[in-house]
């Protein structure tokens, strides 16, 4: 009975084969470009392997996606931007030089920059 980990690497392996395929490169290419395997690049597109941190640091510069990207995909790291912008929202909140008028005025130019439709404060 597969794991979640069996589906996390699997989707891993997926989200990578198809930046691979986007790019117009063949498994031997990758490799090479990577400075990894091709047999072990194999199995981890198949989700057979689960990739060091290194690993997918020189997959990412291979296929041009930032290695913060494939880490989220291994399930390293939380999604950034969700975390990017509630750590901003909340630090224009917390700013005590700031009026409570500036702070509604500041949330709402953050949101139109960042393409935020809510308008809660």
């Amino acid at each position: 009975m597969p794991t979640a980990e069996d589906d996390a690497r699997r989707m891993l392996g997926g989200f990578i084969r198809a930046q691979r395929q986007m790019a117009n490169l063949s498994l031997r290419q990758l490799s090479a470009l990577a400075k990894v395997s091709n047999p072990y690049l194999s199995q981890v597109e198949r989700g057979l392997h689960e990739p060091s941190v290194r690993v997918l640091k020189s997959i990412g510069e291979a296929l041009n996606v930032s290695a913060e990207t494939l880490f989220e995909q291994a399930g390293l790291i939380s999604p950034t931007e969700d975390l990017d912008d509630e750590a901003t929202k909340r630090a224009i909140r917390a700013d005590q030089r700031l009026t409570e008028d500036q702070r509604h005025a500041l949330l709402g130019v953050y949101r139109s920059y960042v393409g935020e439709t809510d308008t809660e404060t």
